[in-house]
């Protein structure tokens, strides 16, 4: 993984200085609350329902075992022994003291960890698969490209405004799992007809309240004009995008107003001022910054292990595990792993002190001391020798990181709504609770299948809700809260953007909706159809009618059975 050299330690430790005498600055009245909100948003600190919010960067999901360890030990001191994954890698603290963030921010950047731009009107931090490196359909590595762009946009002094954030996803597989259609900037990893290597580039992609997918603006940049494409395109946006309403101030807008057709014309317009000069990529650069993503030391393993072979016969639990929460890996004898951040009790995507560190332990031991950031609010194991998974799932088990639900329906994605948001309608983790309550039968589950269920506090959608083939959108109605359902929505390659289906639930009545939903997909599937694709081939009519039936509880609704 990137290792930070002499340039990159000091421009974090400034920063952290000169973000210390702000914030003594602003507890001594010398600043106003707006003079410090841009001072502090740049730094990751909200000021939420209950206090500051610090959120900390995993730049394209990927941490050494060392920096999990130093962030279980920083919410150990200084929150509440816990913290919560996003949807964009992030780790958000939501109990930290205002007064002591400096010192937070100085003890993360000699781990070389940071929270720079992961707020404000700015480049925020670009996400990647958490499969890089280890997927077999991966046409290359997009890791080395991801840090080129951190490096390049860290700072960068004409897009320290911008008129509203911008966020970058690439893909380097040939499944998109890092949901590049709906970010401001989303770049495909490709070759072209004579085998050359660059990016498909997609602009005005974006959730929130008005959701929209990317467009596609060049179908093929070769990878030198990277950083100077991606200059021109953002230089469009921040000379034309809007200043006067915060709504209507993203690159979608933009895109969506002027037509793709006159915004790539004005892309490659500016493009034609930057094309060739300073920002074009060497090789020499890019050899540079891939060696530090060099494959690990694998040994050379039969492509199947015995011992695991008896295992998975023998351990029904163990077989079931594997079967969701083990993925394949391009190297013979290797897996991927990932840790359930999604136990019933637990917050989605939260994470105590105790299990960052026995997720570092598993790193350290079984996958070379690496560790991934899902956009699933999961954590993965990329490289698992094969002959070790039962081990290591037995000790996540310990730990309370081996629910072996990973795709199904107790899997969900959910913000952190009301109870900590202050910009949230309605609350999103009682929801997921109850939700996740209903459904806890693993054979009910497993029943049911593979189902991406969303679950957003307001239209933010920092659930993404709309990418759910179930998302559910917090509302607010007379200060009540109220949920609105939308089906048919997918994430990757074919994704598609969620319709709502009618009148908003209250909280009480979104189970029974939820359940009946599926009991539509249950009674219509074909074999080996998911709920999504039933969904296509039926229709929403079936679904909208039965969401809004009262019927009876499906009878698997009573039973309970512990998912270990």
């Amino acid at each position: 993984m990137y290792r930070y050299d002499d340039y990159d330690h000091t421009i974090v430790r400034a920063r952290v200085a000169q973000f210390r005498g702000q914030t003594e600055r602003y507890l001594a009245g010398k600043l106003s609350d707006d003079e410090f909100r841009p001072l502090r948003l740049q730094n990751g600190l909200y000021i939420q329902r209950h206090g500051p919010m610090l959120r900390l960067a995993v730049p394209y999901g990927l941490l050494s075992a060392t920096q999990l360890r130093k962030f279980a030990d920083i919410a150990r001191r200084y929150d509440r022994g816990f913290g919560h994954f996003t949807t964009r890698h992030n780790l958000q603290l939501n109990w930290v003291q205002l007064p002591q963030v400096p010192e937070i921010l100085a003890e993360l950047a000699e781990a070389e960890l940071h929270a720079i731009q992961t707020s404000g009107n700015c480049i925020r931090n670009v996400t990647t698969d958490h499969f890089a490196g280890v997927a077999a359909d991966e046409i290359a590595d997009p890791r080395p490209w991801a840090e080129l762009l951190r490096q390049w946009s860290t700072f960068h002094p004409e897009f320290a405004y911008l008129p509203r954030k911008f966020k970058v996803a690439i893909s380097g597989a040939a499944q998109d799992r890092a949901a590049i259609q709906v970010h401001d900037l989303g770049l495909q990893l490709v070759r072209n007809d004579s085998g050359e290597l660059g990016f498909k580039v997609y602009a005005g992609g974006g959730l929130g309240r008005t959701p929209l997918l990317g467009q596609v603006v060049r179908a093929f940049l070769p990878w030198q004009h990277l950083l100077s494409y991606t200059e021109a395109l953002v230089r469009v946006f921040n000379r034309h995008g809007r200043r006067d309403n915060a709504y209507k101030a993203r690159i979608k807008i933009l895109v969506k107003a002027v037509g793709i057709e006159e915004f790539s014309r004005q892309v490659e317009e500016e493009w034609s001022h930057l094309q060739d000069g300073p920002a074009t990529l060497t090789a020499t650069e890019v050899a540079r910054v891939s060696a530090q993503f060099a494959p690990p030391n694998y040994e050379t393993l039969a492509p199947d292990d015995l011992c695991h072979l008896a295992h998975l016969r023998e351990d029904k639990a163990f077989a079931r595990w594997v079967e969701c929460n083990v993925h394949a890996h391009k190297i013979a004898g290797y897996a991927a792993v990932t840790l359930s951040l999604k136990k019933l009790g637990a917050a989605p995507g939260d994470a105590t002190s105790e299990q960052m560190e026995a997720a570092a332990e598993l790193a350290e031991r079984f996958s070379f001391g690496e560790i991934r950031v899902s956009h699933e609010q999961n954590l993965i194991l990329a490289n698992v020798p094969q002959r070790e998974l039962y081990t290591v799932w037995h000790r996540a088990k310990a730990a309370r990181l081996a629910s072996p639900t990973v795709g199904l329906i107790q899997d969900l994605i959910a913000c952190p709504g009301g109870d900590f948001c202050g910009l949230a309608n309605a609350r999103s983790l009682p929801l997921a609770a109850a939700i996740q309550e209903r459904f806890e039968d693993l054979d009910y589950q497993h029943d049911i299948g593979e189902l991406e269920l969303n679950i957003s506090g307001c239209m933010n959608s920092c659930g993404h809700h709309h990418l759910g083939a179930i998302g559910i959108l917090g509302v607010d109605k007379n200060g009540e809260e109220w949920y609105q359902v939308t089906l048919g929505g997918r994430q990757g390659n074919g994704a598609r953007i969620g319709e709502v289906i009618g009148r908003a639930f209250a909280a009480a009545e979104v189970p029974d909706a939820i359940e009946r939903l599926i009991g539509v997909y249950l009674a219509h599937r074909h074999a080996d159809e998911r709920f999504i694709d039933t969904f296509d081939r039926i229709g929403e009519e079936p679904f909208r009618h039965a969401a809004y039936t009262q019927t009876q509880p499906h009878p698997h609704q009573s039973r309970r059975v512990a998912n270990g």
